[in-house]
């Protein structure tokens, strides 16, 4: 039977059957400005087929849709969820109910866990670290992946067509008719993957380091890495992203970047903004200018992925911060950047408060915060020549 959504076939036994969400501009605080996929998989096996992981509810039409065009609900032989979270098993229930009543699901221990909090006791099977199963004459093996993103996240190997589904690890936010990453534009996938850790797995930087360098020793050998959202990894581009996650994750990576960001009230700590990042820029130093008026948080988050300095300016108002650096500074704080040097600066009006507030937010990031930069009202040209200064004394001898 025709039907409007189709499989994509992408090896000989495996299809992707998820959904392409084109409207999606907000994940947790995130601005996702080119939307998203929720990636779903259907396994061939020996008399039917495995599903793995679903969608988002309210996309569940369309991953049925895509199933039908290969099989019948009926056909399904077990489901296996890689995660918990919504975005992934959204629309589990409403499967369920389309499947054979005895249909299992399998998941992590603490996925199992998830699943019966987040669906009313839903009863799922635990399946063991490092175990393999064999399902209908399929065998999977199985790869706790804590914390990349959640305590339940897990990777599932497929052993006969070596493809490894790896749930949030190595994807992208990124709506598109291309499944597989070389049919993508190079540049966004560059940036979207950098925004996809800066902003989601940032957080847990020691836990992916710890899962990149131990990969090897995994014995897999992956020949498609299929993650649950944005384009599928295949040939080159598996060690590629490996690689970059490799990177983003080792705190002594060489960095050579300085990020500024600002608001400003009457333009005086923007002007001292502009100067700062002129001086730093001075020294051979790549600098990164930031307004809040037209950044959203996690355009910094993406910014600062590969930075070392921070610079943070605000003005005073009610004897802080003004409200969109205080935003800014508390989502930043959540995803745990650190940075060789940091420093507040900006402009007030009765007392220097506002940066008083700022130091003492970054000071955790820092590991070494600097003395701030505060001028009276209106900055004069010689207040600009210091500004400047103040930027090529933050880099130098980094």
């Amino acid at each position: 039977m025709s039907q409007p959504f189709e499989a994509l076939k992408i090896t000989e036994n495996i299809y992707w059957v998820g959904a392409i969400d084109w409207n999606l501009r907000n994940f947790h605080g995130y601005e996702t400005r080119r939307g998203t996929t929720y990636n779903a998989f259907l396994v061939k096996s020996d008399t039917g087929y495995i599903l793995i992981d679903t969608v988002k509810r309210g996309f569940e039409a369309e991953l049925i849709s895509r199933i039908q065009s290969v099989c019948s609900l009926s056909e399904i032989k077990a489901i296996i969820s890689n995660h918990a979270e919504m975005d992934h098993s959204g629309s589990l229930t409403k499967v369920l109910k389309r499947v054979p009543a005895d249909t299992p699901v399998y998941a992590s221990a603490m996925g199992v866990k998830a699943l019966a909090a987040h669906f009313d006791g839903l009863k799922a099977t635990a399946v063991a670290n490092g175990s393999t199963l064999t399902i209908d004459g399929r065998t999977f093996r199985f790869v706790e992946a804590r914390m990349m993103h959640w305590p339940d996240s897990m990777w599932t190997y497929d052993e006969a067509d070596h493809v490894l589904f790896s749930n949030d690890a190595f994807g992208m936010h990124l709506a598109g008719l291309e499944r597989w990453y070389d049919d993508c534009d190079s540049a966004i996938l560059a940036e979207e993957s950098a925004r996809y850790f800066a902003n989601i797995l940032m957080p847990y930087a020691p836990m992916v380091a710890k899962a990149c360098a131990g990969f090897p020793s995994l014995g897999l050998d992956v020949r498609v890495l299929c993650p649950d959202h944005g384009p599928l990894w295949r040939g080159e581009g598996i060690a590629q992203i490996i690689s970059k996650y490799a990177q983003w994750s080792d705190p002594s990576a060489p960095r050579k970047k300085a990020v500024v960001v600002f608001d400003s009230m009457w333009h005086s700590t923007e002007r001292m903004a502009f100067a700062i990042a002129e001086g730093i820029q001075s020294t051979g130093y790549k600098c990164q200018l930031l307004s809040l008026e037209c950044n959203q948080r996690s355009d910094v988050a993406y910014e600062m992925l590969d930075a070392d300095v921070v610079l943070v300016g605000s003005p005073t108002l009610n004897s802080g911060m003004l409200p969109r650096i205080a935003d800014m500074l508390c989502y930043i704080s959540g995803l745990k950047f650190r940075f060789k040097t940091g420093a507040a600066f900006g402009s007030y009006g009765w007392a220097p408060l506002g940066q008083k507030a700022v130091s003492e937010q970054i000071k955790p990031l820092c590991a070494n915060l600097l003395d701030s930069l505060s001028i009276n009202y209106v900055p004069t040209m010689d207040d600009l020549a210091r500004c400047r200064q103040f930027g090529r004394d933050i880099v130098s001898g980094l």
